[in-house]
């Protein structure tokens, strides 16, 4: 693969990361990841960095999302290959409303980390830096309470 086609990939993979997110594709988002990843959401979450498994990543964003709307808008894409690893940087809008109709809105950068793994790419980092968040926190079961 040329390194054209190679970025396409990656950029299909984000789309698909965020794309499961709020489609409730659980099973679509696992696709998109290592068996095992380093992860880093200490900004929103008020949790310190972690590696877990696909499994637990899963079931953590299942638990504080499912009964949440969501749309994910990524842009300003940066991709950086080396091989068989490469880094993305990725903007972020996370839109999320909750039944009562309030919102809880995160303008993030996501820093991925992935490797080629069996002829594809798959996410083994993820680093959430927020920018600002908008609206009630309440309604996300996995962020910290306002300070």
């Amino acid at each position: 693969m040329n390194d054209f086609s190679e970025v396409f990939a990656i950029q299909q993979l984000i789309a698909q990361f965020a794309n499961s997110f709020d489609m409730k594709d659980w099973t679509a988002l696992g696709e998109c990841l290592a068996d095992e990843l380093a992860t880093d959401y200490s900004e929103l979450r008020g949790t310190p960095p972690e590696t877990m498994t696909r499994a637990r990543f899963l079931e953590l964003r299942r638990s504080a999302l499912q009964l949440l709307r969501t749309h994910h808008l990524g842009g300003n894409v940066e991709i950086k290959l080396a091989q068989s690893v490469a880094e993305a940087k990725v903007s972020m809008v996370i839109y999320r409303g909750a039944e009562s109709g309030e919102i809880f809105n995160t303008h993030c950068l996501y820093m991925f980390g992935l490797v080629r793994v069996e002829g594809r790419w798959v996410i083994k980092s993820i680093v959430q830096k927020v920018l600002m968040n908008d609206g009630q926190r309440h309604i996300h079961k996995g962020v910290q309470p306002a300070a």
